[in-house]
């Protein structure tokens, strides 16, 4: 079996454009893991992405960020990406 060989990438976002910034991070597509971190590094949320979860399935999950990016005035994404 050929190893995967993944990257992160890291985004600061402002809390009220936290939904935004993931939905467009899931259209750009190969990504597994995208994690969200309050302004201290404490992880608020870490969500497995699967392929072909970014419709429907996820909805309950961008419900979830939304309430916590009301919460937050800044955050960190960090998203676990293939490599191509």
């Amino acid at each position: 079996m050929p190893e995967e060989k993944f990257r992160t990438e890291e985004f600061k976002v402002e809390g009220e454009k936290l939904i935004a910034k993931i939905k467009e991070l899931l259209h750009e597509g190969n990504i597994r893991k995208v994690i969200i971190k309050d302004k201290d590094g404490k992880v608020i949320m870490e969500i497995p992405v699967t392929i072909g979860i970014v419709g429907v399935l996820i909805a309950p999950q961008l419900a979830a960020i939304g309430a916590i990016a009301a919460l937050l005035t800044e955050a960190t994404v960090i998203v676990e990406k293939e490599e191509k």
